[in-house]
């Protein structure tokens, strides 16, 4: 899996599939979506437009916990595999925890596994789970998840989740990896603070002649982390890739850990999922 990937979440299905090109253009070759983006079929498209072949392009998508169960996550994925217009998907993960669903998220999680056995994808894994949360997962299944998507960023670093996916062999995969998510809509982080606006990142984008994001993205990929910022602006989406041709010190690394303030600006992912949001994911 290429370590940089670009994010769709709240990307408006009629500029994905134009974001998606673009990015494969630039050279992305990992695109991350999820069914409850409402944006995979347009994601598709993208990746046909952008003439490369299938095999060429890595993608991951979301099983939303309205579809957790066994039956329901096999069916889930011949829902986004249609959409997307694919045989078979590359990291198919579930996208919460749901700890008050838990027996149906292991029944979704198990399921995952039958998927992968049969070859339908390439690989499964997880978002938003705590250690706690993969323990419980470890103690009923047999596949250790080859990803953990998270929320990480300079405010929000997750030191102990980077540390118990690492003991295990997992990947961690930022999401919003510069930040964004201080816009996130709903009653998450009222003191939202801007990473792209913070001193410290800005005097480090400063000495390499980098913007903020650079910064932030080159930081992830040093650590060993996966990465998947989103745009839908051409300018940034290029800008947001022109990460490899330069490199942090070890100090200025350190530096950005220390901004991190123990708090998410999300849904705290140990909280009740609340049943209101099993929304039904369309077939089509």
């Amino acid at each position: 899996m290429p370590a940089l990937g670009l994010g769709v979440f709240q990307s408006p299905p009629d500029e994905t599939a134009a974001a998606v090109q673009t990015a494969l253009e630039v050279g992305y070759r990992h695109i991350d979506t999820a069914a409850a983006y409402g944006n995979e079929r347009q994601v598709g498209d993208g990746i046909r437009r952008s003439g490369l072949d299938r095999a060429d392009v890595f993608i991951e998508t979301k099983v939303w916990p309205s579809d957790y169960g066994y039956e329901e996550t096999l069916h889930a994925w011949q829902k986004s595999a249609r959409k997307l217009g694919v045989e078979q998907i590359d990291l198919l993960i579930l996208h919460q925890q749901a700890a008050n669903l838990f027996d149906r998220t292991i029944a979704a999680y198990t399921a995952l596994e039958t998927l992968l056995a049969d070859g339908r994808v390439r690989a499964i894994g997880v978002s938003n789970f705590t250690p706690a949360a993969i323990s419980r997962l470890m103690d009923a299944v047999d596949v250790v998840p080859a990803v953990n998507q998270v929320e990480l960023h300079p405010y929000h670093v997750q030191r102990a989740v980077q540390e118990a996916d690492a003991d295990r062999g997992i990947l961690t995969q930022a999401w919003s990896p510069i930040g964004g998510i201080t816009f996130y809509p709903g009653p998450w982080g009222d003191e939202r603070r801007s990473v792209m606006q913070d001193e410290t990142i800005a005097a480090i984008a400063a000495a390499h002649g980098r913007s903020p994001a650079q910064v932030m993205i080159r930081w992830h990929l040093q650590q060993g982390r996966s990465a998947i910022p989103k745009s839908t602006n051409p300018t940034r989406i290029a800008e947001n890739f022109a990460v490899f041709d330069f490199e942090l010190s070890g100090d200025e690394l350190a530096l950005i850990d220390s901004l991190d303030t123990g708090r998410e600006s999300g849904p705290d992912p140990d909280r009740d999922f609340d049943e209101r949001m099993l929304f039904p994911i369309p077939e089509d």
